[in-house]
């Protein structure tokens, strides 16, 4: 453009196309930080994880982080935040029902199997017919067009307190494999973290992003309230359990520990014990209310070598 054009438009128009230059440049000096953060998560599209169930969810806070579980019911809405690093992931119980939750009134009771006294909630029958459709279109689709992307799937090993007879289980679990394989026929793009369901990993190890397990060091004990540190025979059997998914699936582990909210020595000597070991880790509060530790930055996880744990 010549020199007369620019007289042409007028100097008001001059002043208004350079500042629309200086938004432009500014808008990329903000945004390139943003995208470049977004990249950090490892190979696994895991990364580092922190898991917060409290109902004040402040976005910024989480930045750190790559991967973070909230409880939807907070009200918080990942669409206003898709500016900030962490991948979304909904908490949702599968295996268990409270009467808060909206959709608790819509089941039918026959679907209830029993209660887990200890969280005050239900077990929900995982053969029943009907449960699969009803657990995506009444949980799962809400959260999906709440812009979550990502669901942790919690309470898979409940059934375990119902069901008395191989035959029994086996049905629950055939229900799970059924429940997850709707879940991802219905959303193919839905990524899921596990927690637990170590015996259902067979059917369905192919439709997940991670598997999670509580308390390798340190647990809650919520029938007593009270932090207790891991028996070396219950470590163990979990190390077992991380190798086999590791070796059999190349699965990305997490263990989600727990220490007293003002205890920061004992997170960061459990994240170093976890660290060592090739699993991802989260230490927190035995509620989950607070923000706890993990790795700012975590390298895609070693294979598990054999270790040698002092009982």
């Amino acid at each position: 453009m010549t020199a007369s054009s620019f007289a042409r438009l007028g100097v008001s128009w001059i002043v208004v196309a350079c500042a629309a230059v200086v938004i432009l440049l500014l808008s990329v000096a903000w945004v390139r930080p943003a995208l470049a953060a977004c990249k950090r998560a490892s190979s696994t599209g895991i990364g580092a994880v922190a898991f917060f169930y409290g109902a004040n969810v402040q976005a910024e806070r989480f930045e750190p982080f790559d991967t973070v579980v909230i409880e939807p019911d907070s009200g918080f809405d990942p669409r206003a935040h898709t500016a900030h690093c962490p991948n979304w992931y909904a908490y949702v119980s599968v295996g268990e029902v409270t009467k808060e939750r909206a959709y608790y009134a819509q089941m039918p009771k026959t679907w209830f199997a029993g209660s887990n006294a200890a969280w005050s909630s239900t077990v929900v029958d995982q053969s029943a017919s009907g449960w699969p459709a009803f657990f995506v279109d009444q949980i799962i689709k809400p959260l999906w067009e709440r812009g979550y992307r990502g669901f942790f799937l919690d309470t898979l090993d409940s059934y375990q307190l119902v069901a008395k007879t191989d035959a029994e289980r086996m049905q629950q679990q055939a229900g799970i494999g059924a429940v997850l394989r709707e879940l991802k026929a219905r959303y193919p793009q839905a990524r899921l973290i596990l927690n637990r369901g170590f015996e259902i990993l067979p059917q369905v190890h192919d439709q997940v992003a991670a598997v999670a397990f509580e308390s390798l060091f340190g647990r809650w004990d919520q029938a007593n309230q009270r932090y207790d540190e891991v028996p070396g025979n219950d470590r163990e059997w979990l190390l077992a359990q991380a190798r086999e998914i590791h070796e059999r699936y190349s699965l990305p582990v997490i263990s989600i520990d727990y220490c007293p909210p003002e205890d920061e020595a004992c997170r960061r000597q459990i994240v170093q014990k976890i660290s060592t070991l090739g699993i991802v880790p989260y230490v927190a509060d035995g509620g989950l209310q607070t923000i706890g530790m993990s790795h700012s930055i975590i390298k895609d996880a070693e294979p598990l070598t054999k270790v040698s744990l002092t009982r």
